[in-house]
C-alpha cells in the first residue's frame, strides 16, 4: 500500500463553545491509503482534552510507515488487529481503519453499509449543534439553520432559562448535551422541566466516572440519559448498560468503523439505544459515520455542516435533514 498524510486546519462558521473549551478552528489529519489503483480516505481530529495533536498521531504513523505500507492488506478487521499492537492511540488508529475501510469497500465495489448487509432506506435524521453562546447568538444560528433536531449544549448557571428562551423559536425536538457539567441533583430537577420543553434525552450530564451518580440518575430521571465521554471504548459498552439508556459511539474515541460495529452489536445485545456522534470532521469523516446510519437509533453528524469550507466531497446533508448518499463505493469519498 501507499501511504499518505496531510493535515487541514478546518475554519468553523461561528464560535464553538461547550461546557469546557471553545475554538473557531480544528485541525485535522486526513489518511490516505491507495492499492490496485485506488485510495480509501479516513481522518480523525486533534483534541486537547485526550492530548491529541495531528503532529502526535502523524509521528505515531511514521514510526510504522514501513510496516504499514508493507502491510499485506485483505480485510480492514485483520489491519486493524495488526495496528492495534502496534500501540498507536485510538484517534490514530481511527484515522487509519477509516481509511481502510473505504479503501476495502473501492476495492470490492461496493458501499460499505452494502458490504455489511444493511440498506440506507430508513435511518434517523442528525441533529445539528448549538453550541454554548448568549442567547440572541443560539436563536441566530437556529434560524440561520432550521432544522428538525437540535443538540443544545449546556453547562451554565441558566441552563433549563436557556431551553426556555430556544423553545420560543422552534417546534424542533431538542437534545441537551451537558458534557459533564452537571451534579446528579441537577440532572434530577432539570428533567422534568426540560421534558414539558419538547427534551428527547439527555447526553452526559455527569462526569464521567461519576457511576454512583449516574445510578442515582437512571432510577429518578425522567428522561433517558445517553453515555457519551462515559462510553469511549468496547469494553465500557456493558458498565453503560447499567447506568444510561443508550451509548454515543465516537469513532475517533473508540478507534474506528472496526471496534464501532462490535460496540453496535453489543449494546444491541444488552438492549440500550444506540448514537454514533461525531468530532468536528469534515466530510471524510462524516461520511464513514453515514455507511453505519442503518444501525443506529440516533445519529449526530453535522460536523461538516459547522464548518466554513468543506475539504472532501461525499455524503451530503440536506437542510430536512435527508441524507444523499454518493454512487462511489466504499465510504463515498473525494478529496477536493
Amino acid at each position: 500500500m501507499q501511504l499518505h498524510l496531510k493535515k487541514y486546519t478546518l475554519s468553523l462558521k461561528h464560535t464553538f463553545s461547550i461546557s469546557r473549551e471553545s475554538h473557531d478552528f480544528q485541525d485535522t489529519l486526513i489518511v490516505g491509503l491507495s492499492l490496485n489503483g485506488q485510495t480509501g480516505y479516513g481522518e480523525a481530529t486533534s483534541n486537547p482534552y485526550y492530548n491529541i495533536s495531528v503532529e502526535s498521531m502523524m509521528q505515531e504513523i511514521e514510526d510504522i510507515r514501513k510496516e504499514i505500507e508493507n502491510y499485506n492488506f485483505t480485510v480492514p478487521e485483520s489491519f486493524h488487529s495488526f495496528l492495534s499492537s502496534r500501540g498507536l492511540t485510538n484517534f490514530t488508529l481511527c484515522a487509519l481503519d477509516l481509511a481502510a475501510h473505504d479503501l476495502y469497500g473501492k476495492l470490492e465495489g461496493k458501499p460499505l453499509c452494502e458490504i455489511w448487509g444493511t440498506a440506507t432506506t430508513q435511518y434517523p435524521t442528525t441533529n445539528y449543534t448549538i453550541g454554548i453562546a448568549p442567547i440572541k447568538e443560539m436563536v441566530s444560528k437556529m434560524k440561520e439553520m432550521p432544522w428538525p433536531i437540535y443538540k443544545i449544549k449546556l453547562g451554565t448557571e441558566d441552563d433549563v432559562a436557556i431551553v426556555k428562551e430556544l423553545r420560543k423559536h422552534t417546534d424542533a425536538i431538542f437534545r441537551i448535551d451537558a458534557n459533564c457539567a452537571w451534579t446528579a441533583t441537577e440532572t434530577i430537577q432539570n428533567a422534568p422541566l426540560l421534558k414539558e420543553l419538547g427534551v428527547e434525552f439527555l447526553e452526559q450530564p455527569l462526569k464521567a466516572d461519576d457511576w454512583k451518580g449516574m445510578e442515582q440518575v437512571m432510577h429518578r430521571s425522567v428522561l433517558p440519559v445517553i453515555a457519551d465521554e462515559s462510553c469511549i471504548v468496547e469494553s465500557d459498552v456493558e458498565k453503560c448498560a447499567l447506568h444510561f439508556s443508550g451509548i454515543n459511539i465516537k469513532l475517533t474515541k473508540c478507534g474506528g468503523l472496526t471496534p464501532a460495529l462490535r460496540m453496535i452489536r453489543k449494546a444491541k445485545d444488552l438492549g440500550i439505544k444506540v448514537m454514533v456522534g461525531c468530532m468536528t470532521e469534515s466530510t471524510v469523516g462524516i461520511s464513514a459515520i453515514a455507511q453505519l446510519l442503518p444501525q443506529l437509533d440516533f445519529v449526530d453528524m453535522d460536523g461538516a455542516l459547522l464548518l466554513k469550507a468543506d475539504i472532501a466531497k461525499g455524503v451530503e446533508i440536506k437542510t430536512d435533514g435527508r441524507v444523499l448518499f454518493p454512487d462511489l463505493p466504499g465510504s463515498g469519498i473525494t478529496l477536493l
